[in-house]
């Protein structure tokens, strides 16, 4: 069963360009709580600080709060992209990643050899590539376009294969930076039919949006956080 469980997390994000003892003299002296000198006399920014939490199987949890308030950091983190330096974090569960759908995608390589590098990464047999080749090239749309290089695509063509590839796996955890909304008419239905399906059979849903509409219909807990903080915990009834 899926379960996340985060204790005192933190995440901070050397800056190394500040050496000069006048430099980081001042920079300390305007900045706010969230930049500061670590252990080792670096200028540090604070991107979440002393951050505990728990989500359990079955529950829709949108992360909201202004740009900067660690939304996205938070999402990174919980895909194990940024390592915490403080704290400890616990992810039970296959993790399905929509922060950057498009991450990991060589623009040299055709859409066909990156169907198979993203099948040799996630360990795939041949009989399970063979049907992950099949199921991206269908649901992408791309026909003949799927044996040439990225670097030729159409930004709406390489964001169909990225989606296509991000979607073909259901995962136990699925974390989402916004909710999906690029690509012509056609596609956006296929897409907007597909996210439901995977919202509908994961265990957990984390989404970082402004956008409420999205928190009232897919969610049932808000976190708010401010500053690298969380501020608020609540469910979703009382939202307008």
């Amino acid at each position: 069963m899926a379960r996340i469980c985060a204790e005192g997390l933190r995440i901070e994000f050397p800056l190394y360009h500040f050496g000069a003892r006048s430099m980081k003299k001042r920079l300390l002296g305007a900045a706010s709580r969230r930049v500061r000198a670590d252990a080792h006399n670096r200028v540090v920014v604070s991107a979440l600080s002393d951050l505990s939490f728990t989500i359990e199987s079955g529950e829709r949890v949108a992360l909201v709060g202004h740009n900067g308030a660690g939304k996205s950091t938070l999402l990174r983190t919980l895909a194990g992209i940024y390592e915490p330096v403080g704290g400890r974090l616990t992810v039970e569960g296959e993790i399905g990643s929509l922060i950057d759908p498009s991450a990991g995608m060589d623009i040299l390589s055709t859409g066909r050899e990156n169907i198979r590098l993203r099948a040799l990464y996630r360990g795939l047999n041949a009989e399970q590539t063979a049907a992950l080749e099949a199921e991206a090239g269908e649901f992408s749309g791309l026909g003949e376009f799927l044996d040439v290089p990225i670097h030729g695509y159409s930004a709406g063509m390489s964001i169909r294969l990225a989606f296509a590839l991000a979607t073909a796996v259901q995962p136990q955890i699925l974390l989402m930076d916004e909710w999906f909304s690029a690509g012509d008419a056609d596609f956006m239905a296929k897409a907007e039919a597909r996210l439901e399906e995977l919202v509908t059979a994961s265990e957990i849903l984390v989404i970082a949006t402004h956008d409420m509409n999205v928190v009232k219909r897919w969610c049932n807990r808000v976190i708010r956080l401010e500053a690298g903080r969380i501020v608020g915990d609540e469910g979703t009834e009382g939202l307008v």
